[in-house]
């Protein structure tokens, strides 16, 4: 028969589990001496018996020693000690470098701790983090973008996260509510955002400047960005048509053209979802205005593949003057020859944005909870997210941290970094056009004969508008 545990148990269970956790997660360090047993015993109304039979413990796990005359100290961890960390991370992450950096000084920080970096294929990153975490050797943290979250929760596969929030942070004071809105489900916020980055207009500098662009520039409106795209289209052979260099390049991802829609108003679906909107007129006016940029004006190329990877590589060939990107693609052009700055996205009916996201996440069965939470709190501390800021361009989570300017450096960070400042007031995440991850990749889909000048937006309009419909009638 099981004993029922008593009063006495829970308090000194709690004193052995509290001293270990100080001890693992680093806030006593090795070579410190803990609290002396009498205070210990005040502290949680222990007996110094019961306080020195516990200690007596911790010496044979090796965590502490007893120095005779002086007291109890921390000892410097054998291998052997060490809980280990599985960290998730998907393989095209341009923060994996600057990640690394930063388990080498949390291990440094909290010597029983060991991180293990593991990197997963980006294709089909959900599925092949979901599989893994079947497994003996699964990520107890794993980082999640705001698209994988969604993928997550609209496959009922949010179980696998351990709900957890450092209590230093505060979304409203620390940092900006948009991003938190990205990574919350059932308002709750269930893993713990890192990096953001809304989409903005990169342009080259020393190509502005060749087509006689003042550097006060001002491209408000799609009319601006229309009339700066063709003055820096260049012609290599009139007879042949051949394009020395376009004024601008846009990929038919759906992390790039919904900017468009947005910034004329456009919606997909009503509030309440029972009815697509896909075929109103703001969205045929917006996707006309992206067509009419390629094959009418040809001012951009024309790309009818999603790779977001052809107008980062025009860019720095030098090939296109504008590219609408985002924060997390400009480390593309760190330490490039090219010399380039940001400016916010034009805007027709309304001044508007995407805004993509990432996120670290708890396994729900991570038999190390609170070693990862020692971790995923350290990586949005202070420390961490001035490596972040300082190593690269996408924006850490940290308000104070992302908007302090002595951390800027040439060669890393453009001259117009802070835009994002002004753009967030106007930026909207996915989860804001109000379709499915599933809808969205339907769109995206049926939206290549459009950008191939198969099709016109008024036809790809109502068909994808019908199909949504029915999609929806389904549900």
């Amino acid at each position: 028969m099981l004993k029922r545990k008593n009063d006495f148990d829970d308090r000194y269970g709690r004193f052995i589990h509290e001293l270990k956790e100080e001890i693992i997660s680093g806030r006593i360090k090795p070579g410190e001496f803990i609290l002396p047993e009498n205070t210990l015993s005040k502290e949680y109304d222990l007996s110094r018996v019961s306080i020195r039979k516990a200690l007596a413990l911790l010496v044979e796990e090796g965590l502490i020693e007893k120095i005779p005359g002086k007291g109890n100290r921390v000892t410097v961890p054998q291998d052997t000690q060490k809980q280990t960390i599985n960290l998730g991370w998907f393989s095209n992450s341009y923060e994996i470098e600057i990640v690394e950096r930063i388990i080498e000084r949390f291990e440094q920080l909290n010597p029983y701790i060991k991180v293990n970096l593991q990197i997963y294929p980006e294709s089909q990153y959900v599925y092949n983090l979901t599989e893994s975490l079947k497994t003996q050797n699964s990520p107890d943290v794993f980082m999640v973008s705001d698209i994988h979250f969604r993928q997550l929760a609209e496959s009922g596969q949010l179980g696998i996260i351990d709900p957890f929030l450092p209590g230093h942070i505060d979304p409203e004071k620390d940092s900006y509510e948009k991003v938190f809105d990205m990574f919350t489900h059932d308002n709750q916020v269930l893993v713990t955002p890192f990096v953001f980055s809304p989409v903005v207009v990169c342009y080259n500098k020393k190509m502005f400047r060749e087509a006689g662009i003042s550097e006060s520039f001002r491209m408000d409106t799609w009319k601006d960005l229309l009339e700066t795209a063709q003055d820096n289209t260049k012609e290599f052979n009139a007879e042949n048509s051949l394009i020395a260099q376009y004024g601008f390049c846009f990929s038919s991802s759906s992390n790039r053209w919904p900017a468009f829609l947005l910034q004329n108003d456009g919606k997909f679906m009503t509030e309440d979802r029972s009815k697509s909107l896909m075929n109103s007129k703001e969205n045929i006016e917006a996707l006309n205005f992206c067509v009419d940029l390629m094959y009418k004006h040809q001012v951009s190329p024309i790309f009818s593949h999603g790779s977001n990877d052809l107008a980062e590589n025009l860019f720095m060939r030098e090939r296109a003057a504008m590219i609408l990107t985002t924060y997390y693609f400009m480390n593309e052009f760190r330490d490039h020859k090219i010399k380039w700055d940001i400016v916010a996205p034009p805007q027709k009916s309304n001044q508007a944005t995407l805004l993509l996201g990432g996120a670290l996440g708890i396994s729900a069965n991570s038999p190390v909870k609170e070693a990862a939470q020692a971790l995923v709190s350290y990586m949005v501390s202070t420390e961490a997210q001035t490596m972040i800021k300082q190593n690269g361009c996408t924006i850490p989570v940290l308000r104070f941290v992302a908007e302090d300017n002595y951390l800027l450096k040439p060669g890393v960070h453009p001259a117009n970094y802070n835009a994002f400042k002004d753009i967030m007031p106007h930026a909207f995440t996915k989860k804001d056009l109000n379709v499915t991850v599933k809808e969205m990749a339907l769109i995206e889909s049926e939206l290549h004969l459009l950008w191939a000048n198969m099709e016109k937006a008024e036809d790809a309009c109502k068909r994808i508008d019908d199909m949504l419909n029915q999609e929806a009638a389904i549900l």
